[in-house]
């Protein structure tokens, strides 16, 4: 029984993590827009063009307070999927009012950010495969984005700055004390499969350039639920759900050691033993042959007899068409020799015994004062 509790504990630990290896791995769609996403309805090139023209830029996850993260910066904030609460959107229009520049971009927008901020949107959807901007946006003739939209219904002081081909609108921009705010029904201009499009780059540029060179840019997260951020290692004490999963998964470590068994015997580890160099080569041979590897091994052969030549006439060996010469000249015979053995290699490998005399001959260029004490040794037969 005991036994089999370790095995439910194990379970459920690696279901955690198969569950948090899942959700830090970049997904292929990301209908929320999330900017930890690289899908083409992702925003994480948003993200990283931010950075790259000078903004510190964040993610706002754990909690959500943008006047203590962003100062009076940018705050992106995109189909929030965790609706705001009366209180997020007090906060979100308290810091605009400050000098914060909020970038709202929702397809059907969130009940009480629309209500704190008064977004009115039209019913039904709108053909908008192209958008065409005004002066407002410095650059930007037209954008594209999805096919169909929800138009907005732009009050006194909301200034529309991008509308379909019917003139509705389908961004504005209002100013809100000392802040922006600008509201697009339509993310995906600003996505990253749609900033290469027609003025859609220039667009992002252009809403990055509202706060001011250098200022903060925040990506609103917290309201898309679990995301990568959420896995950091402040977010484990700084958010009730991340202590409790911590404290299970130590609780559940120190259970399974606690309650560790051990397969079977613990198996000692057979001494080492030296091989000896006979035996390497009688290995390296042995594989030579099994893979039929004749001519690598004729070619290893001539190479190696080539160096004893070199080293026995006082020759470099680099570079090799200079040695080939100076052994002409130095000692024609025996370069004759070796190169006429050399040629024969290819022929010689084409069976055991014609590799056996390939590399006999070899070992004679190569060593012929060993290959003469050799023949002495010989037993001598009867005159």
């Amino acid at each position: 029984m005991k036994a089999m509790r370790g095995w439910v504990v194990a379970a459920v630990v690696a279901i955690l993590v198969a569950a948090a290896v899942y959700l830090t791995q970049p997904q292929q769609d990301s209908p929320e827009h999330a900017s930890s996403s690289d899908a083409a309805n992702g925003t994480s090139a948003a993200m990283l063009f931010s950075q790259s023209m000078g903004h510190p830029t964040d993610q706002i996850a754990g909690t959500f307070a943008p006047s203590a993260t962003l100062s009076t910066g940018i705050l992106f904030v995109f189909t929030p999927t965790s609706p705001f609460t009366a209180d997020d959107a007090q906060l979100t229009v308290n810091w605009v009012r400050s000098g914060g520049v909020l970038v709202y971009a929702s397809e059907q927008g969130d009940q009480q950010l629309d209500a704190a901020l008064g977004v009115s949107r039209l019913g039904g959807y709108a053909p908008a495969a192209t958008q065409s901007g005004n002066p407002v946006l410095d650059g930007v003739n037209q954008v594209a984005g999805n096919g169909f939209v929800m138009p907005l219904d732009p009050a006194a002081g909301q200034v529309p700055v991008l509308r379909t081909a019917a003139g509705l609108a389908t961004a504005y921009m209002q100013r809100i004390g000392s802040g922006t705010a600008v509201v697009l029904a339509d993310p995906l201009v600003l996505c990253n499969g749609f900033l290469e499009k027609l003025d859609n780059g220039r667009l992002l540029s252009d809403l990055l350039s509202l706060a001011g060179p250098g200022s903060r840019v925040g990506f609103d997260e917290y309201h898309h639920g679990l995301i990568l951020s959420d896995f950091a290692p402040q977010a484990w004490v700084t958010t009730p759900w991340g202590a409790g999963l911590l404290w299970l998964l130590v609780a559940v470590f120190v259970g399974l050691i606690l309650r560790g068994r051990s397969f079977g015997p613990v198996m000692k580890r057979a001494p080492d033993v030296v091989r000896s160099d006979v035996e390497w080569s009688v290995a390296v041979g042995e594989l030579l042959r099994r893979s039929s590897a004749r001519s690598v091994t004729l070619g290893l052969l001539a190479s190696a007899t080539e160096r004893s030549v070199a080293s026995r006439t006082g020759l470099p060996m680099q570079p090799r068409e200079q040695f080939w010469n100076a052994l002409w000249v130095r000692a024609p015979e025996l370069a004759a020799e070796l190169a006429e053995a050399e040629n024969d290699l290819n022929r010689s490998a084409a069976t055991e015994s014609g590799l056996l005399s390939a590399a006999q001959r070899l070992h004679r260029l190569a060593h012929p004062v060993a290959e003469e004490r050799h023949r002495r040794n010989l037993p001598q037969g009867p005159a």
